[in-house]
């Protein structure tokens, strides 16, 4: 089960809304859902959370670019929505980079009417470039300093499990504004 809310710091304090990410397609989605929010260019957080799996926040402050933390990279990408949270960059990777490197492919004019014995040495490459999909690391990627000055440090967040989002809205005393949209 899935749960996703935004938390928009206003004057006021903490505001919360339910948000359904069923029409993000990409982390640009997700910024610009996060910016209609708070029209005054504050600090809203994305947090999103699949039961005892993983957990996300994304913290937009005004346009500047999104910074992410995911709990568990592995965990993420087997879900639609952590897809969304791991980018290229935040895995490390090239942009585009889809894990097949051209230069791990065996190109040497022989694939059309190739022998049986040729089809074992291909396979080899098959087994070389299949383990190039597990660039996705097992544990936690992205910015761990992403809410410390909010009060949650590095330590904290990469301590936490289970009602995590609940966890990060009692730290920000913004626990009471959650459960309306839980």
């Amino acid at each position: 089960m899935y749960f996703a809310a935004l938390l928009a710091r206003t004057e006021d304090g903490w505001e919360a809304s339910d948000t359904e990410l069923d029409d993000v397609e990409t982390l640009s989605d997700l910024a610009d859902l996060a910016r209609e929010a708070s029209p005054d260019e504050d600090t809203v957080l994305v947090l999103i959370e699949q039961e005892d799996a993983w957990f996300g926040v994304v913290r937009v402050d005004g346009e500047e670019d999104p910074r992410i933390y995911v709990s568990d990279a592995a965990a993420a990408a087997r879900s639609s929505y952590g897809e969304i949270l791991l980018t290229d960059e935040l895995l490390g990777r090239d942009p585009g980079d889809d894990g097949d490197d051209l230069d791990a492919l065996d190109l040497d004019g022989t694939e059309d009417g190739e022998s049986e014995d040729e089809d074992e040495d291909g396979a080899d490459g098959g087994a070389a470039s299949a383990g190039s999909g597990d660039a996705v690391p097992h544990g936690p990627v992205g910015d761990p300093e992403v809410l410390d000055d909010l009060g949650v440090s590095e330590k904290e967040l990469r301590s936490m499990s289970g009602d995590a989002v609940g966890e990060i809205a009692e730290a920000l005393g913004a626990s009471e504004v959650l459960e309306t949209v839980r």
